[in-house]
């Protein structure tokens, strides 16, 4: 029996692109994603600022922990808010900002059921970002091969160094900010697998590169800024980095392609 044309069926996962396409971004789209992200935290300040002060508490454990045990606390603690914690709060902030793109005033409980809805698929994600960043601290730690065991070195030795460690920072920084810059929305608003979602957000990114670079520094500059505040600043960056990104998802991705994945209120 063949699928009628609205129902669920004819959007069988045989037959959706792997790939969703996306818009051409101008140079202005971040500074505009950050100016719509801070709008919903005007209108949704307690819920906002309540996932925003979660983010920090974890980010002051993950410090105090790898402060106190080293830097095995620290690949414990980037392992469980990888897997487990960090992508369950970031769908919590991109369902605040969809529920007030409909209209809706947003509600805690509503956010924390859609985040365990997709928690196999943020799972997913989840695990592969850690690979790569055990990867990328492995190469981290290879890097050292390279640093000079003299007392006092060739300022040449030390650029070697330096050089080679920058870029290989650089390449996994680029790994994992293509991976996941708009993969996490799309999870939440599409019924799309963690890989189609993931490979997406590495197609936009590679598509408008000057505009992603610019949203890459923005995210890295908040993220100085919040352990400069001691992690206080977290409070509201995490907030408005998060309902940016789902704006950037919205402006960048066509995933109409993909039924919408919305549990009931």
């Amino acid at each position: 029996m063949s699928a009628l044309p609205g129902s669920d069926a004819s959007h069988s996962t045989e037959n959706m692109p792997f790939v969703a396409p996306c818009h051409t971004l101008e140079l202005s789209a971040p500074l505009r994603w950050l100016r719509l992200g801070w709008n919903d935290i005007l209108r949704a300040p307690r819920l906002s600022l309540t996932y925003g002060t979660v983010l920090m508490a974890l980010s002051m454990l993950i410090a105090a922990f790898t402060w106190r045990y080293g830097m095995m606390a620290l690949y414990l603690g980037l392992a469980t808010g990888f897997v487990f914690i960090g992508p369950v709060l970031a769908v919590g902030l991109y369902s605040i900002s969809r529920q007030l793109g409909k209209g809706l005033n947003p509600v805690m409980g509503y956010c924390v059921r859609e985040g365990w809805h997709h928690i196999r698929e943020l799972l997913v994600m989840g695990i592969v970002l850690l690979v790569v960043l055990l990867v990328w601290a492995r190469a981290a730690a290879t890097v050292h091969v390279f640093f000079p065991d003299e007392p006092n070195p060739p300022i040449e030795h030390l650029l070697t160094f330096l050089g080679v460690g920058s870029v290989v920072g650089a390449v996994f920084a680029a790994i994992v900010f293509s991976a996941s810059a708009l993969s996490l929305p799309m999870i939440l608003d599409r019924k799309v697998d963690a890989i189609t979602a993931c490979v997406t957000s590495i197609n936009a990114v590679l598509r408008n590169k000057k505009p992603m670079l610019i949203w890459a520094f923005l995210i890295f500059f908040s993220v100085l800024l919040g352990f400069a505040t001691a992690c206080i600043g977290f409070i509201v960056l995490m907030p408005l980095i998060g309902h940016a990104t789902w704006h950037a998802y919205r402006e960048t991705i066509d995933a109409d392609a993909w039924p919408e994945d919305m549990i009931p209120r």
